[in-house]
């Protein structure tokens, strides 16, 4: 289970209470708060904060000091122009607080997001728990042999359960091992900043990560993509479910310009163009190279 007893009795309580604001909330977001949400068989995210809302977007981009127009259309309509023209500022005045718990091999590739606040909990001074990632069947699959970043086919019959073996196996034999040099039963016993080098990078580790909104979308963009690693995915397609109870029309803008839409290069519109006009257009003769022509047609569907 993701929460021990202790943790989902310290959640009940948080949410049990309640507090007079005089600052915009919400109400999507207010139904998230301190609740954790599953993600991968140890991992979660929670809601701890928020600022701002699609107003304060609006708000923001008209320098004004009340709630903008009183027009939903327009404040939607404005948002929409924002996303489209890749405006930045107005979507900073967003931001949100996120605890979230995953595997450390997930954690070394979000924080190569740079644009953000973290707290990770600290091996130096606590003792990691017991729990480590071990992939679903469905999710253990071999080496692309066409992309050196990605996944294959999956793995199946002996093969899938030897992995899973040999991931379960190590996990806890090296658990086993750093329980034993940290012990000080009958020894000194190893610092924990030195015994937690031994540690598998599939165990789980925890941080709060604090993010404006503008950046938090950067992040949704490149790892709730199709092509992202499935286990940095599921954690981005979480959040995004979030993001779309608390500012639902900048979500369904983000959805429609950025998620759902394409950039094109001044190359490929040239292409488009002459294709409109009834001139074929290849490889040959588009100026592009085989894996930029691979990736426009692949736009073009």
């Amino acid at each position: 289970m993701p929460l021990s007893p202790e943790q989902e009795a310290e959640i009940a309580a948080q949410r049990s209470e309640s507090h007079q604001t005089l600052r915009a909330t919400a109400p999507g977001m207010e139904q998230h708060l301190y609740t954790a949400h599953p993600v991968l068989d140890h991992g979660f995210v929670r809601v701890i904060d928020y600022m701002g809302d699609d107003s304060a977007i609006t708000q923001a981009a008209r320098v004004s000091y009340g709630r903008g127009t009183k027009s939903v259309s327009n404040d939607e309509g404005l948002i929409r122009y924002l996303m489209r023209h890749w405006h930045s500022t107005p979507f900073e005045m967003c931001e949100i607080k996120l605890h979230v718990k995953l595997p450390v091999f997930v954690a070394r590739q979000w924080i190569r997001h740079r644009t953000a606040n973290v707290n990770e909990y600290s091996a130096r001074y606590s003792i990691l728990d017991r729990e480590f990632y071990i992939p679903a069947p469905d999710s253990l699959a071999a080496q692309s042999t066409t992309n050196n970043q990605g996944r294959g086919d999956v793995l199946e019959g002996a093969e899938a359960q030897r992995v899973l073996d040999i991931l379960r196996d190590d996990s806890m034999r090296a658990y086993d091992h750093y329980e034993e040099m940290i012990s000080q039963d009958g020894q000194q016993g190893l610092a924990r900043e030195l015994a937690r080098m031994n540690l598998p990078a599939n165990i789980y580790t925890q941080w709060y990560w604090k993010v404006d909104l503008h950046n938090l979308l950067h992040f949704l963009r490149l790892r709730a993509d199709a092509h992202a690693q499935y286990e940095i995915r599921v954690y981005a397609e979480a959040i995004a479910k979030l993001v779309a109870d608390w500012v639902p029309a900048t979500y369904k803008a983000f959805e429609d310009y950025r998620m759902g839409g394409a950039t094109l290069s001044a190359t490929g519109l040239e292409c488009i163009r002459r294709m409109l006009k009834g001139e074929t257009v290849t490889q040959e003769n588009s100026g592009m190279s085989k894996g930029e022509w691979r990736e426009f047609e692949g736009l073009l569907g």
